[in-house]
C-alpha cells in the first residue's frame, strides 16, 4: 500500500436492517478534491449497490414499520441535515434547516417521529450573525467568549458551552389524501434548555418519552459523570432515570421496559483505564442499576453502537486481546453476582477480526468487521449462518496487503506482552520501526492499520505493541500505568521489539521508533532513555510537558491529574521535555496547529529543547488540522504526511 492508495479505502459505517433492506453509508476518501465522500450503499443479491448519489450520506435508520429510511445529507461546506425517503426508493425530502446540522435520526416506534440532537448556537455565533450590510459576521468578528468553566472546548470541534447539544423530535411523515407522505422542513423546537448539552437519544417503548445521556445534575457544574434522564416527547421537565457511577453512554429500552446501556464506575473525579460494562435498570421501577458484566475481564467498545437486547440476550462489542467482538450477555444475569466474565459470554464473531459496528432485526445481525486485510465488510448472521456479503476491500487489497502475524514476549518483571509483526516482501533483513499507539488506554487491533501496511510496503519491519496501560487485556493491565507512565509501559514495548529483532528478517541494527499522543510520549521518552537503541525518532501530535498540559489541553484540567497526579516534581519528571537534553538521536517533531487535545506548544517546546541541545532536529506542523489528523484530517495533508515520514526514514533508515 503506497500513500495515495489512501483514496482506494472504503470505509462502511453502522447498518440499518430491517426485514429484507440493509443499509450502510460507504465513505471514502477523495484526495483529487480533498474530502470525504459517502453514499449510502443498499447490500443485497446479486452485489451491493448505491441507494443514494449525494456528496456525503451517513447515518441510515429504517423505521420500524419498514416504510421509511432517514438519514443526514451534507453538500459542499454546509451541516449534514436530516432527510426522509421511503423505503421503496424515490426522492428525498428535507426535514430540518439548522445551522449547525443534525444529527443521527432516531425513529419512534410509531413510525412518524424522529428524535436526534443538533448544536443550537447562541445568537450572534457560528454565522448566525449579520453586519449592517447584510453579510455574515465572520468568527473573528464576533464578540468575546465568556469563559468560566473548565469545561468549554473539544479537540476537532470547537467551543461547546455557546453552542449546547439539544434534543428534538420532529413529526418525519404527515397524513395526506395521497396518504403518507415525508414531511417538509420545519423550524423546531428543541425539547431541552441551552443549560446542558445531551446525547444518544432513545425512545421509551409507548413513545411518551426520549432517554438522554446528560452530565452529572444537569450540569450544574465540572464533572466527569453523566446521568440518564427521560425527556417527555412532547416537551416537559425532565426526569432523573440512573445516576451514573462514572460515564454512561448508548441506552437502549428493551420492549419489556429494561434500560440497557454502557457505564464505567469510578470514584472521585476522574477515572482513567476503566473497563466499559454493559448495565440495566427499570423504566418504571429505576432502582440503583445493576452492571451485567464483570468489571475485570469486559470491556465493551461503545464506538460499535449501543447494545442490542433479543429476546433472551444482549449483543455486545468487546475489546479482547486486539481483537473486538461481538459478544452475547444472558439477561437473566443473576442481579445480586459481580457481572459475567468474559468467559462466559457466548462469542458470536470477531475472532481475530475487529467488529466497528452491528444492528440487529430480530434473530438477525448485520455486523460491519474489519479485518487484517479490509478496512471493514458487512457479515449478515442469519439462522446461524455467517454469510460475508460486501467486498468493499477489494481496490485496496489489489495493491497488495502485508499479512499481519502475532508476537508475544516476556517484560523484565515476568509479564507478558502481545502485539503485532508487519513486514516487508523479502527475505530482509529490514529495518525495523517501532510503532507505539495512543491513549494510552486504547489498543491496536486486527483491523487493517494503514499506517503499518504502507510502512512495510516501503520496506520496513513494522512492530505495533499493545503494551500494559492499554485496553483489552483487562482493566488491571490498563491501569498498571496510572501513576507510572514511562515504567513497565516502556519496559513491555522493548520487550516485544527484542522478541521481533531475534527474526532472522529483522535488522538488529538499524531500528527507528515512532507514535502519536501517547505514542508521540513514548517515543520522547524511550530517545531520551534509551536512545542508544534507536537509530532516529518520530514523534507527532505528543504529550511532553505535563504541566502546560494541564492547563492548555480540552482534557488536561483532569487527565493530567488523574494520569500522573498533581505534584509538579512528578509531573516533570514523567515529561518527556524534561530529559530532553539526553536526546541525540535525529529527533522529527509532527503536529497540527489546531490540535487542542496535545496543543501545539507541546511540540515548539520540545523543539526549542531540542535545538538548544544540539540534537539534530526538524518540526512539521499541518495548518487547519487537529489531533485526528492522521485518521480524518483532510486526505492531501494525510497523504503529505506520510510523504514526509517515509521521506525521514528513507534519510535515517534508508531502504535499498
Amino acid at each position: 500500500m503506497r500513500p495515495t492508495d489512501l483514496g482506494r479505502m472504503a470505509i462502511p459505517g453502522r447498518p440499518a436492517l430491517r426485514g429484507e433492506l440493509l443499509l450502510t453509508a460507504v465513505t471514502r476518501p477523495d484526495p483529487d478534491a480533498d474530502t470525504y465522500r459517502s453514499i449510502l450503499v443498499r447490500i443485497g443479491s446479486p452485489e451491493p449497490s448505491p441507494w443514494t448519489h449525494g456528496e456525503r450520506d451517513t447515518a441510515p435508520a429504517i423505521s420500524p414499520d419498514g416504510r421509511w429510511v432517514a438519514f443526514l445529507r451534507a453538500t459542499g461546506t454546509d451541516a449534514p441535515q436530516l432527510h426522509v425517503m421511503p423505503s421503496a426508493g424515490g426522492e428525498s425530502r428535507r426535514l430540518t434547516d439548522l445551522p449547525l446540522g443534525a444529527g443521527a435520526p432516531v425513529w419512534a416506534p410509531d413510525s412518524r417521529r424522529i428524535a436526534f440532537t443538533a448544536d443550537v448556537p447562541e445568537p450572534g455565533r457560528y454565522g448566525t450573525a449579520v453586519n449592517g450590510s447584510g453579510s455574515v459576521v465572520s468568527p473573528e468578528r464576533e464578540r468575546p467568549r465568556r469563559i468560566t468553566r473548565l469545561d468549554y472546548r473539544i479537540d476537532d470541534k470547537g467551543f461547546t458551552r455557546d453552542r449546547p447539544r439539544r434534543l428534538f423530535v420532529i413529526d418525519a411523515v404527515k397524513t395526506e389524501d395521497s396518504g403518507l407522505t415525508p414531511a417538509t422542513a420545519e423550524e423546531p423546537m428543541p425539547l431541552t434548555d441551552a443549560a446542558v448539552s445531551v446525547a444518544d437519544p432513545a425512545w421509551t417503548p409507548d413513545g411518551s418519552g426520549v432517554v438522554v445521556v446528560a452530565p452529572r445534575d444537569w450540569d450544574a457544574r465540572e464533572t466527569r459523570h453523566e446521568d440518564l434522564y427521560v425527556v417527555p416527547s412532547e416537551g416537559g421537565t425532565p426526569s432523573l432515570l440512573v445516576r451514573g457511577r462514572g460515564n454512561v453512554s448508548l441506552p437502549v429500552v428493551a420492549e419489556d421496559g429494561t434500560v440497557y446501556f454502557y457505564g464505567t464506575s469510578f470514584d472521585g473525579f476522574a477515572g482513567v483505564a476503566r473497563n466499559t460494562g454493559l448495565w440495566a435498570t427499570s423504566l418504571t421501577e429505576p432502582a440503583s442499576p445493576v452492571r451485567l458484566t464483570d468489571a475485570e475481564t469486559v470491556d465493551c467498545e461503545t464506538s460499535a453502537g449501543p447494545p442490542a437486547p433479543r429476546r433472551d440476550d444482549v449483543l455486545i462489542a468487546v475489546r479482547h486481546r486486539g481483537a473486538v467482538e461481538l459478544r452475547s450477555v444472558p439477561r437473566d444475569v443473576p442481579r445480586d453476582s459481580d457481572g459475567a466474565v468474559l468467559d462466559t459470554l457466548t462469542l458470536v464473531t470477531g475472532k481475530h477480526a475487529a467488529v466497528r459496528s452491528f444492528a440487529i432485526d430480530g434473530e438477525r445481525v448485520a455486523v460491519v468487521q474489519a479485518g487484517p486485510a479490509d478496512a471493514g465488510e458487512v457479515l449478515l448472521l442469519d439462522d446461524g449462518t455467517v454469510s460475508i456479503v460486501t467486498d468493499f476491500s477489494a481496490s485496496l487489497r489489489e495493491t497488495g496487503i502485508r499479512p499481519v502475524e502475532e508476537l508475544t514476549a516476556t517484560a523484565p518483571d515476568g509479564y507478558p506482552v502481545h502485539g503485532w509483526v508487519v513486514a516487508p516482501d523479502g527475505d530482509g533483513p529490514h529495518p525495523v520501526l517501532l510503532v507505539v499507539h495512543g491513549g494510552p488506554f486504547a489498543q491496536y487491533d486486527w483491523g487493517l492499520f494503514d499506517e503499518a501496511q504502507v510502512y512495510a510496503s516501503a520496506g520496513y519491519l513494522v512492530v505495533l505493541p499493545n503494551p500494559r496501560g492499554s485496553a483489552g487485556y483487562g482493566e488491571s493491565h490498563g491501569r498498571a500505568v496510572v501513576g507510572a507512565l514511562g515504567t513497565v509501559d516502556a519496559d513491555d514495548v522493548l520487550a516485544l521489539l527484542d522478541a521481533a529483532l531475534t527474526r532472522p528478517d529483522a535488522d538488529a541494527d538499524r531500528v527507528g521508533v515512532m507514535g502519536g499522543s501517547y505514542g508521540g510520549f513514548m517515543t520522547g521518552w524511550l530517545a531520551a532513555h534509551h536512545g542508544h537503541r534507536f537509530t532516529a525518532a518520530w514523534s507527532e501530535r505528543a504529550v511532553n510537558a505535563w504541566d502546560s498540559f494541564t492547563g492548555s489541553s480540552d482534557i488536561g484540567w483532569w487527565f493530567a491529574g488523574a494520569y500522573v497526579g498533581d505534584d509538579p516534581e512528578e509531573q516533570r519528571r514523567r515529561s518527556p521535555l524534561a530529559h530532553a537534553d539526553r536526546i541525540r538521536i535525529p529527533f522529527a517533531i509532527a503536529h497540527s496547529e489546531h490540535d487542542w487535545r496535545c496543543p501545539i506548544e507541546q511540540a515548539q517546546r520540545m523543539f526549542v529543547a531540542l535545538k538548544a541541545g544540539g540534537c539534530e532536529t526538524e518540526m512539521l506542523l499541518f495548518p487547519g488540522e487537529g489531533h485526528e489528523l492522521t485518521r480524518s484530517g483532510s486526505p492531501r495533508h494525510r497523504i503529505q504526511r506520510f510523504d514526509a515520514v517515509l521521506e525521514w526514514w528513507q534519510r535515517h533508515l534508508p531502504v535499498s
